[in-house]
């Protein structure tokens, strides 16, 4: 249906994307109504982090020109597919991936493997980074195409860590349980420190081990954030407290049994909410 609203806008934004610099390598509406998704090539991690504000601020210039709002919340409606943000990650060093090895389990190295075990083995320590307001625990439901199960998968879409196959240039893992509304900045630091460090390593059991989640809710996560001895090490004990004690505010604003509906507090204090309303008035 190529001059429904949604078309019309994937291709004016594709346009403008191309025009500032980015690689797009594909677009398509999604599942849900008004869903789409625009991919477009990776970039060095701070570049990459930039490109996700750009991003968001073309995508509501775009929209705005066309009569139509650019939503960035994770979980707008109940009852469809809610919306994601995939992290995909490699590691060069002197133009080699170093995730790729012909020979390694899935054509994936053992430092790849490395860095997936310490995602996953940390996975409930992150979430509140990856997935940062009330509105994030609605869109963790397996129902509904959105990962939660802490293990990896080449195809399984309830776990939160895809490997896609790939080469010397591809190769990576794909981080799933990440939300629109996360910080990318933020987030790509800790991922990156969580690689890096000699934090402790899960056995190949556990990376397909199907009983182990993310937390259901914003203050499961804020407990296993506060718990978490590598996310104080990471950010720093003054960051760490204040990160938390912003969260648990931002929760408390909203009733805290998530229930069937979706509550006023979680979409007007949402700071994607927010930037909206600030970009619309600037």
């Amino acid at each position: 249906m190529p001059n429904t609203p949604l078309k019309l806008f994937i291709d004016h934004f594709a346009e403008a994307q191309r025009a500032l610099g980015f690689e797009n390598e594909k677009d398509h509406p999604e599942v849900a109504p008004s869903q789409f998704e625009l991919n477009y090539r990776c970039a060095e991690a701070l570049i990459a982090c930039d490109q996700v504000q750009i991003y968001k601020l073309l995508a509501r210039q775009i929209a705005a020109m066309n009569g139509l709002t650019a939503c960035f919340l994770p979980k707008p409606l109940m009852k469809v597919n809610g919306s994601g943000m995939h992290a995909n990650i490699s590691v060069s060093q002197h133009g080699k991936n170093l995730m790729f090895d012909p020979a390694g389990v899935g054509q994936f190295s053992e430092f790849g493997w490395q860095c997936v075990d310490r995602v996953l083995y940390h996975a409930r320590d992150f979430c509140l980074v990856a997935n940062s307001s009330v509105n994030s625990y609605r869109r963790l439901d397996p129902n509904f195409e959105a990962p939660n199960d802490i293990r990896v998968s080449t195809n399984d879409r309830s776990a939160i860590i895809r490997l896609p196959k790939g080469n010397e240039r591809t190769s990576r893992f794909e981080l799933r349980a990440v939300g629109p509304d996360a910080n990318p900045y933020l987030l790509v630091y800790v991922l990156l420190q969580l690689m890096m460090e000699k934090y402790p390593k899960i056995t190949p059991e556990m990376r397909n081990n199907e009983s182990h989640k993310l937390p259901g809710n914003i203050y499961d996560a804020i407990a296993d954030f506060e718990q978490s001895a590598a996310m104080k090490q990471i950010l720093g004990a003054e960051n760490h407290a204040k990160y938390a004690s912003l969260k648990r505010a931002v929760a408390n604003r909203s009733p805290h049994d998530l229930g069937n509906r979706i509550k006023r507090g979680e979409i007007v204090f949402h700071h994607e909410v927010t930037n909206q309303c600030l970009w619309t008035d600037f």
